[in-house]
This record gives C-alpha cells, structure tokens and sequence, in this order.
C-alpha cells in the first residue's frame, strides 16, 4: 500500500472487513512466503473493517510533537501535535480477560511486517488448518504441520510484556476485541507508524 500523502486535510476512509484473530506477542517470520497455499490464505489479511469515515488523517503541522490519546471507553485513538488534532482512528482494544493497560507509555519498537508467538492457526502436514484461532499455550501442532502467528502490520510497541499498536481487524466498532494489543484499520495504523517515531508518548485512558 502507498503510504501517506502529506497535503493537509487528507481524509481516509476505512471500510472493508477482516477475520484473522490478531493478538499481541509477537516474532518476525516469514511464514508468508514459505508456500502458495498460506500465500492465498493470508492474503485476506489485507482487508480490515472500520465505519466509512469515521477516521482520518490531518496532516496539519501542528504547534508540538506527535502524541496519541487511546480512550478505552470510546474505542477511540487521537492524534495530537501539541494542542492541535490531527487524525482520529477507530481501534479495538482487549476484550475481558485480556484488558488493555491504562497510563503513559512510549513507541519503543517499530516493526512493519511483525506476527504473534502465541495466537495463529497450525496446519497439518497437508496444508489444512486443524485450529483457526490457536493460542500455542494450550495448542500442539501436528507431526508435519506447522504454526502460523497472526499477522500484525505496522506493529508500535508500547510494552515489554508485548502490548503495542498495530493494524488489525474491529469486527464490532466501538466494542473491544483483542487479546490487549490496540488494533486500527490497516491505512490508519499505516499512518501513524509513518508519522510516529520511537519515543512518541501514547497515552491509555479511561
């Protein structure tokens, strides 16, 4: 995808739909390219869903630095630069039992092409999923298979523990989803990893 034109008052619009569970401990892999059968599966991982319109991007200079505002309440991130804001996107955040953590935090890893070491499918040795929503926890992969992290794209991490940002399905907007990581439609996560550097504060309230 082509990222980001920079005139101001650039609006996006998010509108398609995913399925793939995406979660929030991760591995670099290349599990994409290891053959055609996973190549035609986690292509639909391209598709993210978001209300038409309901986020955008604002490239306005601003009067400070980039800072982001996660609202669990809202499901709602704001982009600030200084006092003034420049984008809004939908996000999911950790549903029950997985809550997403409130304070300050920092972007202290950025990672375009990231995947989780605990929730994905396993294939056996044929190439047929035998478990779509894994967690590698409870999970064995059969004698020739193999496990497949979800995908995360554009992944920001904010914890040691493995909570970030990254591009993600939000099956019901405006309601939580995830195993704690904060999940954008993909063009916004796009976004703001172009436009956030390491060491932007994000900031996670209530």
């Amino acid at each position: 995808m082509s990222i980001l034109p920079k005139p101001a008052f650039c609006a996006f619009v998010i509108c398609s739909a995913a399925a793939l569970l995406t979660s929030c401990s991760v591995y670099q892999g290349s599990d994409r390219d290891e053959d055609p059968l996973l190549q035609r599966e986690l292509d639909s991982e391209a598709d993210y869903r978001s209300e038409s319109g309901f986020s955008f991007w604002n490239d306005e200079p601003g009067d400070g630095p980039l800072s982001v505002t996660i609202d669990l309440s809202e499901q709602t991130a704001w982009f600030k630069r200084g006092s003034i804001t420049v984008g809004k996107s939908r996000v999911a955040t950790g549903r029950k039992g997985h809550r997403t953590p409130r304070g300050r935090f920092t972007i202290t890893e950025k990672t375009a092409d990231k995947r989780s070491n605990l929730y994905g499918k396993i294939y056996d040795a044929s190439g047929a999923v035998v478990t779509a929503d894994a967690d590698t926890r409870r999970d064995s992969v059969p004698p020739g298979g193999k496990y497949v992290g979800a995908a995360m794209p554009y992944w920001m991490r904010l914890t040691s523990s493995g909570i970030g940002m990254h591009a993600g399905p939000i099956p019901n907007p405006g309601l939580p989803a995830s195993h704690g990581c904060i999940r954008m439609p993909r063009a916004m996560a796009a976004i703001l990893f172009e436009h956030a550097p390491i060491g932007t504060p994000v900031r996670i309230v209530r």
